[in-house]
């Protein structure tokens, strides 16, 4: 694999539950909603799962994921290809933490970065959703 090796490390506060943060990372509709602009595949299962291999494409390159552990509060992802390493996401009531190591040319620390306040973002204005419409 040609590149860098690189490991970020980020946890923001978020407002919201962590069933809400749970399921915008394990539901692969939400996922695919706030990912931009890393695209899924079609025909992903409705829910991320311990097993479950597929590929996204980040401009042209492509990733593959391998996910190792689905849980309630963690997904942990092998990651190839485009990325030769893995991600962790931990979460809980209000927060949620991302863990990113790998060898690759892309800026890993600055996807991370938006990939965490984009997820901020569409849990922040799918929670306002829910007060509008209740």
């Amino acid at each position: 694999m040609l590149g860098t090796f690189q490991q970020s490390q980020l946890r923001i506060e978020i407002e919201a539950t962590q069933i809400a943060i749970r399921d915008s990372l394990l539901q692969s509709g939400k996922l695919r909603h706030w990912l931009w602009p890393q695209r899924l595949p079609a025909g992903l299962p409705e829910q991320l799962h311990q097993g479950l291999t597929f590929v996204s494409w980040t401009g042209p390159v492509a990733i593959q994921h391998q996910v190792e552990v689905a849980q309630p509060n963690c997904l942990r992802m092998l990651l190839s290809q485009g990325i030769d390493g893995y991600h962790e996401w931990y979460w809980g009531e209000g927060w949620v933490q991302s863990r990113l190591e790998g060898v690759s040319l892309l800026p890993l620390n600055l996807g991370q970065t938006l990939s965490l306040l984009r997820l901020r973002q569409f849990i922040c204005s799918d929670s306002l959703k829910v007060k509008v419409v209740s």
